[in-house]
């Protein structure tokens, strides 16, 4: 297992590195917002030599606009990840599984060189997602060990708290095996 974090505008930009093997950075939200530390916590990650990933929050409505907005902010780089953070927004809504579907499609048709994988919580995908689609691999959100989420579904990352922030595992033997999974031929 390799581990790793996800860090947003509430995490620091000089966030620990240490004994880390990839990060997770927001990117955007919606059609409007973009995470105003996307750059510097960008460079960290890189200058650490990690396998860097970047996520968009997404929004009910709107799902071409969203790819695209998320693409134009996201750098454009072959061997990083792209993923969706699909759950409930601020306003208590929540993208269908037609526009979760939808809006990977878009994203892996937009950039082919890029893995694109789907973030949800357990809940969300036992009880909300009723197609199991998850582009090339599934990031499962769920508080228990590390490595164990409560799901029978195969998954490449697993959350397994936010504290002192999110903090993941992914399912490889190596950095090596993770930048070579990343890197789409």
């Amino acid at each position: 297992m390799l581990r790793g974090v996800d860090v947003s505008a509430y995490q620091s930009s000089s966030y620990s590195t240490a004994g880390l093997s990839f990060v997770f950075v927001k990117a955007t939200e919606g059609r409007t917002y973009v995470n105003p530390k996307l750059a510097a916590q960008t460079k960290r990650a890189r200058d650490a030599g990690l396998v860097v990933g970047f996520y968009h929050f997404l929004w009910p409505g709107n799902l071409t606009a969203q790819a695209e907005y998320f693409l134009a902010k996201a750098p454009d780089r072959p061997g990083d990840i792209l993923a969706v953070d699909w759950e409930t927004t601020g306003e208590g809504s929540h993208a269908s599984n037609a526009e979760k579907d939808r809006f990977i499609r878009k994203v892996k048709e937009l950039r082919p060189k890029n893995r694109v994988v789907l973030y949800c919580n357990r809940n969300y995908w036992l009880n909300v997602d009723d197609t199991s689609y998850a582009g090339d691999g599934l990031w499962i959100a769920d508080y228990v060990t590390a490595g164990k989420p409560r799901i029978k579904a195969k998954w490449r990352f697993h959350q397994y708290t936010d504290e002192p922030l999110d903090t993941n595992v992914a399912n490889f033997a190596s950095r090596a095996a993770l930048r070579a999974w990343a890197t789409v031929d």
